[in-house]
């Protein structure tokens, strides 16, 4: 193996500090899980149901690079009662969520512009840009994690393209408010500057109604999925919709890369569409709770107001020292610099058992009285 031929690109692509903590896990006996953006419920039997009737059909053949019309149709419908004045958007169905961003930051940058991104960040963002061939600008959104709109014209550059916005965030949990979402918006449209809105979590949004921009944006791209709401993480299902010229060049780069979203997993969506995840949204929001109660007396911990993570401030030393004694007591939970610039705080996922949130509430109080 010669090492010139690895792409000098790759040397800027780090290993996520996610994976190692879930490998880690696999490995110790009894863990605290805390770590992974995993849904601790299972799939729903319905939509189970539906996969296995597709298979059993032989639906297991390429689709359409777009998508199977009936899903697409239900998205379709979906956004035009949400969007009545919007005429010129589409929709493409893409493997998960990830694949969408990709698909779209790959078809959008050119080498050398510029991606404005909200730290703490989704530890995959800068990584697309990369790939992508752009340049992540990052804006500092410590201590509340919430977004200046100040900052953002500040970071506005010519070479400025694209704004990613992640709301209900992770790691952070965070929840932007109307006003700001609005605001943000505007200053996209106004600038000519590409809103890309990452919403998978869309459904865990606990205490006030769920925004997105591009209620206030006609071109913002929005970018969703199965994963969360629905259990679905490995099943690799999302959708994107925006500008239909956009979503034309989509398509096209799909047909050369993923091909299709997993047939199967297609004709599961339309019944996940109308499956009803109310109640597994009211036992995280109490999860939420418990864990912000649990915590907050020892912790420096903003709440939540949404997805299934809470990213408190380390109690002593940096965040990565706090994570390595944390580890080093059986749970497992995630540096903040695999999402920051700042070594100063760590993720946990409470998407884990009550029991499991009982125990490392107790294990984390104790490690933070040294």
């Amino acid at each position: 193996m010669h090492e010139h031929w690895i792409a000098d690109k790759m040397r800027r692509v780090e290993v996520s500090g996610i994976r190692k903590v879930f490998e880690l896990g696999q490995s110790l006996k009894d863990a605290v899980n805390l770590s992974i953006g995993q849904p601790d419920f299972p799939v729903p039997a319905p939509i189970k149901q539906a996969a296995k009737l597709a298979i059993d059909r032989d639906q297991n053949g390429y689709t359409l690079t777009q998508g199977i019309p009936e899903l697409r149709a239900k998205i379709q419908a979906s956004l035009e009662r949400r969007y009545p004045g919007y005429r010129d958007r589409d929709v493409v169905i893409t493997s998960g969520t990830s694949g969408g961003l990709v698909l779209a930051l790959t078809c959008t940058l050119n080498p050398g512009d510029e991606v404005i991104v909200f730290d703490p960040y989704f530890v995959m963002y800068p990584h697309f840009i990369t790939m992508a061939g752009g340049v992540s600008v990052l804006i500092d959104a410590y201590p509340d994690f919430r977004i200046d709109l100040d900052k953002v014209r500040a970071a506005i550059s010519p070479k400025t393209k694209a704004i990613v916005v992640n709301s209900p965030g992770n790691p952070t949990g965070a929840v932007y408010d109307r006003d700001t979402l609005r605001g943000l918006a505007q200053l996209a449209q106004e600038r000519k500057i590409l809103l890309l809105s990452d919403e998978v979590y869309s459904a865990f949004s606990f205490d006030q109604p769920f925004v997105s921009p591009a209620e206030f944006n006609e071109d913002a791209v929005v970018f969703d999925g199965f994963s969360k709401a629905y259990g679905m993480t490995g099943w690799r299902l999302g959708y994107c919709h925006g500008p239909r010229r956009l979503i034309e060049e989509m398509i096209k780069l799909q047909q050369f890369t993923y091909v299709c979203a997993p047939s199967m997993v297609q004709h599961a969506g339309i019944v996940a569409w109308d499956t009803d995840v109310s109640a597994i949204v009211a036992a995280y929001k109490k999860k939420r709770d418990r864990i912000v109660a649990g915590l907050k007396d020892r912790f420096e911990v903003v709440a939540p107001g949404g997805a299934f993570y809470v990213f408190p401030k380390a109690p002593w030393g940096t965040g990565s020292e706090f994570v390595l004694e944390a580890i080093k007591n059986s749970v497992l939970i995630i540096p903040g610099t695999t999402f920051s610039r700042r070594d100063t705080h760590f993720r946990i996922s409470y998407a884990a058992s009550d029991q499991t949130l009982e125990r490392g509430i107790e294990i984390l109080n104790r490690i933070a009285r040294r």
